[in-house]
């Protein structure tokens, strides 16, 4: 597996069409592979936006080829504004009683009469959060009488699919925790958690703690 990061240019028109349309930045994500979609298996990404600078993290099976998001809404002579690198190192080094920072963007959601609403307030999708977690293979730490953990960057993105608007609830969580069951986390870190994988959202990302929360 591979974990890449693209440092995405949000005054180019093309990185101006990437932030703006999580379908325009699908398709661009997907067009960094050239396997048949079986093939290619299930591709996570995620757009951080940390003080001035924009990042894409993508989490993928096949090596990618991001020569064209580069092109287009990066910046191309910079080399050091976009990186591919083996995930496999991390993933297989996870054990449980680890401490780690994580960042997660995700859709928090509920099912009701058989229909899925988003959770819009901030305390809501932290309990959406913490209650799945578990599953997820990690527990959320405590702090002083609360999770340590920090809900942002909340916001609901509309756009138009097949003739319908499709409406997405959108929650940052950044926070520590402690690995409870590694073969979980590592499914969980390959594969997304949540609905809404193909449009930003359930990549989930570690760091070492004295890192903070830059993914390797």
């Amino acid at each position: 597996m591979y974990l890449s990061r693209i440092q995405i240019n949000p005054v180019r028109r093309g990185g101006r069409k990437l932030l703006g349309s999580p379908q325009a930045m699908h398709a661009a994500v997907l067009a960094a592979f050239p396997q048949a979609d079986e093939e290619r298996g299930r591709v996570l990404w995620r757009v951080d936006r940390d003080g001035p600078r924009t990042w894409l993290y993508v989490v993928s099976g096949p090596e990618p080829d991001f020569a064209h998001v580069v092109e287009q809404a990066g910046w191309p002579t910079t080399q050091s504004t976009w990186a591919v690198r083996p995930y496999g190192a991390l993933l297989g080094r996870l054990e449980a009683g680890q401490t780690w920072a994580f960042r997660l963007t995700a859709n928090p959601t509920r099912t009701s009469g058989g229909k899925r609403y988003g959770h819009v307030t901030a305390a809501q999708q932290q309990e959406w959060l913490l209650s799945r977690a578990a599953g997820w293979g990690f527990a959320v730490r405590g702090g002083t009488g609360a999770p340590d953990v920090v809900v942002h960057d909340r916001r609901v993105d509309r756009f138009q699919r097949s003739g319908r608007t499709v409406t997405i609830a959108k929650a940052t969580f950044d926070g520590l925790m402690t690995v409870a069951d590694a073969d979980a986390l590592r499914s969980a870190l390959a594969h997304g958690v949540g609905p809404a994988k193909g449009y930003g959202c359930g990549l989930l990302t570690l760091a070492p703690v004295t890192d903070q929360l830059s993914p390797r």
